[in-house]
């Protein structure tokens, strides 16, 4: 069985970076022709694609995004992370991680001072 979790700090500082990792368990996030994709929902508003890594590690971004943001994997630990730097209250949202039919249950990260 599949299955994706997030897991991250509930409540950031602007001009912080957050860190989220979403743990993959019943699949390696090596598997050839796997996409693990990062979402979010900010409050109120509609879930936005914000990037994703391949299964061999090519990454891509959406190019709309305000705060400087990288995506990664650890192949040992089975795990994708995002890396929103420099976040504002913008960041503030569900984030989501998705591969295929799969979501994560999301966690909220509100980002306040």
């Amino acid at each position: 069985q599949v299955q994706l979790q997030e897991s991250g700090p509930s409540l950031v500082k602007p001009s912080q970076t957050l860190s989220l990792a979403c743990t993959v368990s019943g699949v390696s996030i090596t598997t050839n022709g796997a996409y693990w994709n990062w979402f979010r929902q900010p409050p109120g508003k509609g879930l936005e694609w914000m990037a994703s890594i391949s299964w061999d590690g090519r990454t891509d971004y959406r190019p709309s995004l305000k705060s400087p943001t990288s995506i990664s994997r650890d192949t040992a630990k089975n795990q994708v992370s995002l890396h929103p730097s420099s976040v504002t209250t913008e960041e503030t949202a569900v984030y989501y991680c998705y591969q295929w039919i799969y979501w994560g249950q999301g966690t909220q990260v509100t980002v306040s001072s």
